[in-house]
Protein backbone atom coordinates (compact mmCIF):
# COMPACT_ATOMS: atom_id res chain seq x y z
CA UNK A 1 0.00 0.00 0.00
CA UNK A 2 2.83 2.49 1.14
CA UNK A 3 4.50 1.77 -2.33
CA UNK A 4 1.09 2.57 -4.14
CA UNK A 5 1.08 5.89 -2.61
CA UNK A 6 4.78 6.65 -3.13
CA UNK A 7 4.12 5.73 -7.57
CA UNK A 8 0.74 7.89 -7.12
CA UNK A 9 2.40 11.19 -5.57
CA UNK A 10 4.20 12.28 -8.81
CA UNK A 11 1.19 11.16 -10.93
CA UNK A 12 -1.20 13.76 -8.63
CA UNK A 13 0.86 16.66 -8.20
CA UNK A 14 0.97 16.58 -12.25
CA UNK A 15 -3.00 16.22 -12.33
CA UNK A 16 -2.72 19.15 -9.65
CA UNK A 17 -0.85 21.10 -12.10
CA UNK A 18 -2.20 20.13 -15.33
CA UNK A 19 -5.94 19.44 -14.62
CA UNK A 20 -7.16 20.01 -11.16
CA UNK A 21 -5.08 23.35 -9.51
CA UNK A 22 -5.04 26.32 -9.38
CA UNK A 23 -2.65 26.95 -10.99
CA UNK A 24 -2.61 24.40 -14.09
CA UNK A 25 0.37 23.94 -15.63
CA UNK A 26 1.45 26.03 -18.61
CA UNK A 27 5.47 25.52 -19.77
CA UNK A 28 7.65 28.12 -18.84
CA UNK A 29 9.27 30.53 -21.55
CA UNK A 30 12.63 30.24 -22.40
CA UNK A 31 15.15 33.42 -21.61
CA UNK A 32 18.87 33.96 -23.85
CA UNK A 33 19.94 33.44 -27.37
CA UNK A 34 18.32 30.55 -29.32
CA UNK A 35 18.75 28.95 -32.66
CA UNK A 36 17.48 25.61 -34.50
CA UNK A 37 20.03 22.48 -34.47
CA UNK A 38 18.77 21.47 -37.79
CA UNK A 39 17.22 18.41 -35.99
CA UNK A 40 13.44 17.40 -35.89
CA UNK A 41 11.08 15.78 -33.51
CA UNK A 42 7.12 14.72 -33.97
CA UNK A 43 3.97 15.96 -32.26
CA UNK A 44 0.76 14.41 -33.24
CA UNK A 45 2.57 13.47 -36.68
CA UNK A 46 3.65 16.53 -37.71
CA UNK A 47 7.39 17.39 -38.09
CA UNK A 48 8.56 20.40 -35.27
CA UNK A 49 12.24 21.56 -35.92
CA UNK A 50 14.31 21.64 -32.44
CA UNK A 51 15.52 24.34 -30.49
CA UNK A 52 18.46 24.76 -28.62
CA UNK A 53 18.15 27.44 -26.19
CA UNK A 54 20.89 28.84 -24.31
CA UNK A 55 22.43 27.69 -21.39
CA UNK A 56 24.79 28.12 -18.29
CA UNK A 57 28.47 27.59 -19.26
CA UNK A 58 30.13 25.06 -16.77
CA UNK A 59 31.64 26.94 -13.59
CA UNK A 60 33.38 25.86 -10.48
CA UNK A 61 32.92 28.22 -7.13
CA UNK A 62 33.57 27.48 -3.40
CA UNK A 63 30.49 27.46 -1.17
CA UNK A 64 30.35 29.23 2.89
CA UNK A 65 31.72 25.84 3.75
CA UNK A 66 34.93 25.67 2.31
CA UNK A 67 34.07 23.09 -0.49
CA UNK A 68 34.27 23.31 -4.25
CA UNK A 69 31.09 23.41 -6.30
CA UNK A 70 30.72 23.14 -9.69
CA UNK A 71 27.86 23.73 -12.40
CA UNK A 72 27.68 19.18 -11.90
CA UNK A 73 26.58 19.56 -8.81
CA UNK A 74 23.38 20.97 -10.15
CA UNK A 75 22.90 18.29 -12.92
CA UNK A 76 18.91 17.56 -13.25
CA UNK A 77 18.74 19.80 -10.71
CA UNK A 78 16.39 23.01 -10.77
CA UNK A 79 17.40 26.13 -8.87
CA UNK A 80 16.89 29.59 -7.85
CA UNK A 81 20.31 32.06 -8.37
CA UNK A 82 20.75 35.68 -7.20
CA UNK A 83 23.80 37.82 -6.63
CA UNK A 84 24.58 39.77 -3.50
CA UNK A 85 27.51 40.68 -1.23
CA UNK A 86 27.81 40.31 2.47
CA UNK A 87 28.09 44.26 3.13
CA UNK A 88 25.04 44.49 0.92
CA UNK A 89 22.22 47.72 2.44
CA UNK A 90 18.66 46.88 3.18
CA UNK A 91 17.77 44.96 -0.07
CA UNK A 92 20.11 42.12 0.20
CA UNK A 93 18.32 41.29 3.48
CA UNK A 94 15.14 41.49 2.00
CA UNK A 95 15.78 39.86 -0.71
CA UNK A 96 17.50 36.98 1.14
CA UNK A 97 14.42 37.01 3.65
CA UNK A 98 12.67 35.95 0.33
CA UNK A 99 14.66 33.58 -0.74
CA UNK A 100 14.57 31.68 2.99
CA UNK A 101 10.63 31.53 2.44
CA UNK A 102 11.33 29.29 -0.64
CA UNK A 103 14.11 27.56 0.71
CA UNK A 104 12.10 26.73 3.88
CA UNK A 105 8.83 25.61 1.92
CA UNK A 106 11.11 23.20 -0.69
CA UNK A 107 13.39 21.99 2.17
CA UNK A 108 12.25 18.64 1.90
CA UNK A 109 12.40 18.69 -1.55
CA UNK A 110 15.56 17.59 -3.35
CA UNK A 111 15.14 18.07 -7.02
CA UNK A 112 15.28 22.07 -5.62
CA UNK A 113 17.82 24.43 -4.68
CA UNK A 114 19.17 27.43 -4.05
CA UNK A 115 22.52 29.50 -4.96
CA UNK A 116 23.35 33.24 -4.28
CA UNK A 117 26.70 34.01 -5.41
CA UNK A 118 28.46 37.41 -4.24
CA UNK A 119 29.66 39.75 -6.55
CA UNK A 120 32.22 41.27 -3.57
CA UNK A 121 34.61 38.07 -3.83
CA UNK A 122 37.79 39.49 -2.42
CA UNK A 123 36.06 40.64 0.51
CA UNK A 124 33.29 37.40 0.75
CA UNK A 125 35.41 34.26 1.21
CA UNK A 126 34.18 31.19 2.80
CA UNK A 127 34.71 32.19 6.15
CA UNK A 128 32.46 35.85 5.74
CA UNK A 129 29.76 33.77 3.51
CA UNK A 130 29.25 30.95 6.42
CA UNK A 131 28.63 33.81 9.35
CA UNK A 132 26.26 35.62 6.30
CA UNK A 133 24.51 32.42 5.69
CA UNK A 134 24.07 31.61 9.46
CA UNK A 135 22.30 35.20 9.57
CA UNK A 136 19.33 32.71 7.59
CA UNK A 137 19.90 29.93 9.13
CA UNK A 138 20.79 28.53 5.63
CA UNK A 139 21.16 24.79 5.55
CA UNK A 140 23.83 23.86 3.08
CA UNK A 141 22.81 20.83 1.40
CA UNK A 142 19.94 23.37 -0.14
CA UNK A 143 21.14 26.43 -0.13
CA UNK A 144 24.73 27.24 -1.44
CA UNK A 145 26.30 30.97 -0.72
CA UNK A 146 29.23 31.14 -3.12
CA UNK A 147 32.12 32.76 -4.31
CA UNK A 148 35.49 32.70 -6.22
CA UNK A 149 37.65 34.46 -8.37
CA UNK A 150 36.20 37.90 -9.80
CA UNK A 151 36.65 37.17 -13.35
CA UNK A 152 35.04 34.22 -13.07
CA UNK A 153 31.90 35.65 -10.88
CA UNK A 154 31.21 38.67 -13.52
CA UNK A 155 31.80 36.65 -16.87
CA UNK A 156 29.39 34.04 -14.91
CA UNK A 157 26.76 36.49 -14.03
CA UNK A 158 26.77 38.57 -17.24
CA UNK A 159 27.32 35.68 -20.08
CA UNK A 160 25.61 32.70 -18.21
CA UNK A 161 22.77 33.87 -16.13
CA UNK A 162 22.04 37.32 -18.53
CA UNK A 163 22.21 40.16 -15.98
CA UNK A 164 24.68 42.59 -15.57
CA UNK A 165 27.44 43.41 -12.13
CA UNK A 166 29.86 45.83 -11.52
CA UNK A 167 31.72 47.78 -9.37
CA UNK A 168 31.03 51.50 -8.07
CA UNK A 169 33.17 54.13 -7.52
CA UNK A 170 31.96 54.19 -3.63
CA UNK A 171 32.76 51.03 -3.09
CA UNK A 172 29.64 49.43 -3.43
CA UNK A 173 28.40 47.38 -6.34
CA UNK A 174 25.94 47.16 -9.24
CA UNK A 175 23.90 44.36 -9.58
CA UNK A 176 20.69 42.69 -10.13
CA UNK A 177 17.78 41.84 -7.47
CA UNK A 178 16.39 39.51 -9.32
CA UNK A 179 16.14 36.02 -8.38
CA UNK A 180 16.88 33.36 -11.67
CA UNK A 181 14.66 30.30 -12.25
CA UNK A 182 17.32 27.46 -13.96
CA UNK A 183 15.80 24.39 -15.07
CA UNK A 184 17.42 20.97 -14.93
CA UNK A 185 18.30 21.35 -18.28
CA UNK A 186 20.55 24.76 -16.96
CA UNK A 187 18.35 26.33 -18.83
CA UNK A 188 17.00 30.02 -17.69
CA UNK A 189 13.42 30.13 -17.29
CA UNK A 190 12.23 33.67 -15.31
CA UNK A 191 13.08 36.41 -13.61
CA UNK A 192 11.60 37.86 -10.51
CA UNK A 193 12.01 41.02 -8.71
CA UNK A 194 13.56 39.76 -5.41
CA UNK A 195 12.38 42.61 -3.49
CA UNK A 196 8.72 41.70 -4.31
CA UNK A 197 5.89 39.74 -2.85
CA UNK A 198 3.82 39.12 -5.77
CA UNK A 199 7.12 38.16 -7.75
CA UNK A 200 8.20 35.67 -5.29
CA UNK A 201 4.85 34.46 -4.84
CA UNK A 202 4.25 33.77 -8.96
CA UNK A 203 8.45 32.03 -8.30
CA UNK A 204 7.09 29.93 -5.90
CA UNK A 205 4.43 28.63 -8.32
CA UNK A 206 6.52 28.34 -11.03
CA UNK A 207 8.97 26.11 -9.51
CA UNK A 208 6.18 23.74 -9.10
CA UNK A 209 5.51 23.96 -12.39
CA UNK A 210 9.19 22.98 -13.90
CA UNK A 211 8.87 20.11 -11.03
CA UNK A 212 5.48 19.06 -13.46
CA UNK A 213 7.81 19.73 -16.29
CA UNK A 214 10.48 17.00 -14.85
CA UNK A 215 7.90 14.84 -14.00
CA UNK A 216 6.52 14.74 -16.95
CA UNK A 217 9.85 13.89 -18.36
CA UNK A 218 9.82 10.59 -16.46
CA UNK A 219 6.22 9.54 -16.81
CA UNK A 220 6.76 10.39 -20.84
CA UNK A 221 10.55 10.67 -21.69
CA UNK A 222 11.01 11.32 -25.58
Amino acid sequence: MILVCILAVPGFLYYLLTVGGKNRYKSLQYFGPKHLSGTFHKFHGEKIPDTVYHTLPEFELINQSGAIVTSKEFDKKIFVVNFFYSRCPDICNQIHGNVKRLADKYAKNKMVKFVSITVDPLRDRPKTLKSYAAQYKADPNNWHFLTGDTTGVYNLARKGFLVNTLKGDDGNFIFSDKLILIDAEKRIRGYYAGTSDTDVNRLYNEIKVQIAEELRKIKAPR
